[in-house]
């Protein structure tokens, strides 16, 4: 990974414009290609990023990052602070707590509790920025990317976006809609995946086990 702490000034050509004016900023280039531009403040997002396959480009003075549908970032450097390189090695990944793991597995045996007419195509997917959770076909053999949570949270949707907007890059499989299934989703989460056109789906963990619950009821 390298590191380079710079003022620079950021500007995107593609579908969209966008323009970062001169600031001091960080750039992180990424072993798997992805050069993403980050500012002091909002946690792990960037301010402006382009995802693999691309290429860097370095002049004096400019970098282009282009990828393979011709859109450009093109970062300005006025100074560099710091120009960094660290070989980070093999990343285990991020191990679900029991639960979550389970829910997974249990999702992966039943995925009708999806949607009707889903079937499995695989679990842990693997993108260029991680696994998703499950892929799936639903009953019109669309592809639906699908994020498991034991708590479903604003940065699980956050998340399960970053991997629908890498994998609609892929004509193999675009569209690809996607699923934020949870045993509890938190309204602002719901909110957020609704705006993206994701949609919500509470599971019940304990039915998935075959579990009958112990409260009980009249009739």
């Amino acid at each position: 990974m390298r590191l380079v702490i710079a003022k620079c000034s950021v500007d995107y050509v593609g579908r969209l414009s966008a323009h970062l004016p001169p600031a001091t900023r960080l750039l992180m280039v990424k072993a798997d290609g992805s050069v993403s531009i980050h500012a002091d403040d909002r946690a792990y997002k960037p301010l402006n990023w382009m995802s693999p396959p691309c290429r860097l480009e370095e002049a004096p003075g400019v970098w282009r990052v282009v990828n393979k549908a011709g859109e450009e970032l093109r970062i300005t450097l006025e100074e560099i602070f710091q120009d960094t390189s660290y070989e980070l090695g093999v990343d285990p990944g991020l191990r679900k707590d029991g639960v979550e793991a389970h829910l997974q597995e249990l999702l992966a045996a039943n995925p009708a509790t999806l949607g009707e007419g889903f079937t499995l195509v695989r679990r842990e997917y693997m993108t260029a920025i991680g696994p998703v959770d499950l892929l799936c076909r639903d009953a019109n053999q669309g592809a639906v990317a699908v994020e498991v949570k034991r708590r479903g949270e604003i940065d699980g949707v956050e998340q399960l976006t970053r991997y629908l907007e890498l994998m609609n890059r892929d004509p193999l499989l675009a569209p690809v809609t996607g699923v934020f299934a949870a045993q509890e989703i938190k309204p602002q989460a719901r909110v957020l995946a609704t705006d993206r056109g994701i949609r919500c789906v509470v599971v019940d963990y304990d039915r998935l086990r075959g579990i009958e619950r112990d409260e009980l009821t009249l009739f």
